[in-house]
């Protein structure tokens, strides 16, 4: 995998990771998101409407870079290609999932926070790496610390991430971005409220600048 095909990472500081619990959301959410500058959204395979929300997405929401969130297995990451997903991401890693990722041209993010975890990446061919959860596994200065032994390696920190320790992890050179849930409140995607989660998304974008 080329390097550059990871250069839509440098177009946002933050990647929304969204659950959506409605189809209807998934659309106008997405717009908001990218009216605020946020363009690369991670949808996730945590409810069922996940594939079709990345379907909808990409048809109806021009600037959108739609990628999947949560794929844990060779065939949720094909099904996630057919849906037209532009780039995965996965909690964890199997070798499973690296052979799949290395058959196809689809940027992938596995999942790591051991250094027996990065090393397996790295030893698969993988340089830009999830760090999850974030929050719970010494947070920026356990990813500050990996880039010791791993100063070729970069990490997308996630969980725990909010608006006011994100630059904590953005601070760090070894950081590319970092994902958060953050930016879509439950309480305002269910009352529709588009304009709230712009303004969330203008601030997330000014991050690390």
């Amino acid at each position: 995998m080329s390097s550059s095909s990871y250069d839509f990472l440098n177009s946002a500081p933050v990647i929304p990771v969204i659950a959506i619990d409605n189809l209807e959301h998934a659309v106008p959410l997405a717009e908001a998101l990218v009216a605020g500058g946020i363009v690369n959204l991670e949808i996730t395979l945590r409810t069922e409407h996940g594939l079709d929300a990345i379907r909808l997405i990409n048809q109806q929401v021009k600037g959108a870079h739609v990628g999947v969130g949560t794929v844990c297995n060779a065939r949720e990451f094909d099904a996630a290609i057919d849906a037209g997903a532009k780039f995965v991401v996965s909690p964890g890693q199997s070798n499973a999932l690296f052979e799949r990722a290395r058959s196809h041209k689809t940027p992938f993010l596995p999942g790591a926070v051991t250094a027996t975890e990065v090393m397996a990446a790295k030893e698969a061919g993988f340089k830009i790496l999830k760090f999850f959860p974030a929050g719970t596994s010494g947070g920026a200065a356990a990813v500050k610390a990996l880039g010791g032994p791993f100063a070729d390696l970069q990490f997308v920190p996630t969980g725990e991430i909010t608006l006011n320790n994100a630059e904590s992890y953005l601070s760090l050179s070894n950081v590319r971005a970092v994902g958060g849930t953050w930016l879509t409140p439950p309480d305002a995607v269910i009352d529709k409220r588009w304009d709230t989660i712009t303004q969330i998304a203008l601030k997330a974008s000014q991050l690390g600048a």
